[in-house]
C-alpha cells in the first residue's frame, strides 16, 4: 500500500483526529483548574492532581502498547483505545467528587497513551520512506492543534457552559474517531495485520539494553528533566494569569495556547532554522527562549506581555525538544521502537513529577516562583544539552577522520 491510496489518506485523517482528541484531553484541565477548585471546594494544587495522574498513566502505558500493537495490529489497538478514552471523558464529565474525577482522568491517560506512538508506528509500517516525513507532519499537526484547542476550549467552556461541557465534547470526538477507525479496519483488514508476538521478556530485555547505552541515559535524563519543568509549569500558567492579571479563564486559555502556536511556527520554519543554527544552536536557543518565556509569564504586568512570553516559551520548547527527538531516534538504532517508547515515557513521567512538584511549591509559595524557577531550570538544561551536543559532534568528527 502507498501513501497515495484513499484508504491510507482516510486512516491518516482519522489518526490525526484521534491525536487531536488525545492531546486536547491531556491539556483540557489546565485553564479550568480555578473552576474545578470552586466546583469541588478544594485548592488548585489538589485538583491539579488530575493532570499528574493523567501523565503518570500516559507515561507508563507507553511501554505496554508497542507489544500490543505488534500482536493485535496497530490500528485495532488504536481504535479500541480511542473508544475507551470516551469512557474516561464521559466519566470525568459526570464526576460528582474529586476522587471520581481523578479516577476517570487516570483511565483517560492510560487509554490515550496508545494513540500517538502507535499512529507513528503505523505510518512507519505503511508509508514509503520518501513520503514519511510529510505524512508524519500532517498527522502530528492534529496533535499540536489538539494541545492548543484543549487549553482554549477548557477555559472557554468552563466560563460559559460549565467545565463538564469540555469533557462531553471530548467524549463525542473520541467516539467518532475510534468508531470510524474500527469501521474502516473492519472493511479493510489488510490495513493493519498483526505481527509476530515478540513477548514480554524480549521487550523488557530491549529496554534494559537501551538503558545500558551511556548516550541514551543522558538523553532520557534530559527529556525527563525537560518534562518536569516545561509541562509541570505549563499546567499552572493559566491559573497564574487568571489570578495575577485578573483575566477570564477563556482569556487565560487563549494566552497559554500561544505555547502551541510557537510549535506550529517552528514546524513551518524548521528547515531554515536547522540549517542556520545547527543542533547545538537549537538546543541553546530553545533554552534561552524558554527561560525568557517562563520568567516573562511569571512577571507579566499585562496580558500582551504574557501572550508574547507564552509564544516564546512554546517556540523554545519545540526547538529544544525536536532536537532531543532527533537524537533519541539515533540513541539505539537497532531497538528504535523500544527506545522511542522509553523516551516518550520519560517525558510524560517527568510531567507527572513536575505537576506534583508544582503543587507542593504552590502550598509553600506564590506561583510566580514556580514559573520563574522553571524558566531558570530550562535555560540551564538547554545550555547543558548544547554542550553535550558539541561533545558528541566532536567525537563523531574524530571517529570519521580516524576511520
Amino acid at each position: 500500500m502507498t501513501a497515495a491510496s484513499p484508504p491510507s489518506r482516510l486512516v491518516i485523517l482519522l489518526l490525526a483526529l484521534a491525536g487531536f482528541a488525545s492531546m486536547a484531553s491531556m491539556r483540557v484541565t489546565d485553564a479550568m483548574l480555578p473552576a474545578l477548585s470552586q466546583a469541588f471546594a478544594r485548592p488548585v494544587a489538589d485538583v491539579a492532581q488530575n493532570i499528574t495522574l493523567f501523565a503518570i498513566a500516559y507515561g507508563l502505558m507507553q511501554l505496554a502498547y508497542g507489544p500490543l500493537g505488534d500482536r493485535h495490529g496497530t490500528l485495532r489497538v488504536i481504535g479500541l483505545a480511542t473508544v475507551a478514552c470516551a469512557v474516561g471523558a464521559l466519566g470525568s464529565a459526570l464526576s460528582e467528587s474529586l476522587s471520581m474525577l481523578l479516577l476517570f482522568r487516570t483511565l483517560n491517560g492510560a487509554t490515550a497513551a496508545a494513540i500517538i506512538p502507535l499512529s507513528m508506528a503505523w505510518v512507519g509500517d505503511n508509508v514509503p520512506y520518501e513520503q514519511r516525513q510529510v505524512t508524519l507532519a500532517h498527522m502530528l499537526s492534529g496533535a499540536v492543534l489538539g494541545l492548543i484547542s484543549g487549553q482554549v476550549a477548557g477555559g472557554f467552556l468552563a466560563d460559559t457552559l460549565g467545565w463538564q461541557a469540555a469533557f462531553m465534547l471530548l467524549t463525542l470526538l473520541f467516539l467518532g474517531a475510534g468508531g470510524l477507525l474500527l469501521t474502516t479496519l473492519h472493511r479493510q483488514p489488510q490495513l493493519s495485520p498483526p505481527k509476530a508476538d515478540q513477548g514480554r521478556i524480549a521487550f523488557f530485555a530491549r529496554i534494559r539494553e537501551v538503558l545500558l547505552i551511556s548516550r541514551a541515559r543522558r538523553i532520557l535524563a534530559l527529556v525527563f528533566l525537560e518534562g518536569i519543568a516545561a509541562f509541570g509549569a505549563l499546567a499552572f500558567v493559566a491559573s497564574h494569569l487568571y489570578t495575577r492579571l485578573e483575566v477570564s479563564l477563556t482569556q487565560a486559555g487563549l494566552m497559554v495556547a500561544l505555547f502551541g502556536v510557537g510549535g506550529l511556527i517552528f514546524a513551518a520554519l524548521a528547515r531554515p532554522l536547522v540549517a542556520r543554527l545547527g543542533e547545538p544552536g537549537l538546543a541553546a536557543g530553545g533554552g534561552v527562549l524558554m527561560g525568557l518565556g517562563f520568567v516573562g509569564l511569571a512577571l507579566a504586568p499585562l496580558p500582551a506581555v504574557a501572550t508574547a512570553s507564552a509564544f516564546a516559551a512554546g517556540l523554545g520548547f519545540y526547538m529544544m525538544h525536536s532536537t532531543l527527538q532527533i537524537n533519541a531516534t539515533q540513541m539505539a538504532p537497532a531497538m528504535r521502537g523500544t527506545a522511542m517508547a522509553v523516551f516518550a515515557g520519560c517525558l510524560f513521567l517527568g510531567q507527572s513529577v513536575g505537576v506534583s512538584l508544582g503543587g507542593l511549591i504552590l502550598r509553600l509559595a506564590d506561583s510566580l516562583w514556580l514559573l520563574a524557577g522553571a524558566g531558570v531550570w530550562l535555560l540551564a538544561l538547554g545550555l547543558i544539552f548544547a554542550w553535550l551536543l558539541r561533545q558528541w559532534h566532536g567525537e563523531r568528527a574524530t571517529a570519521a577522520v580516524t576511520s
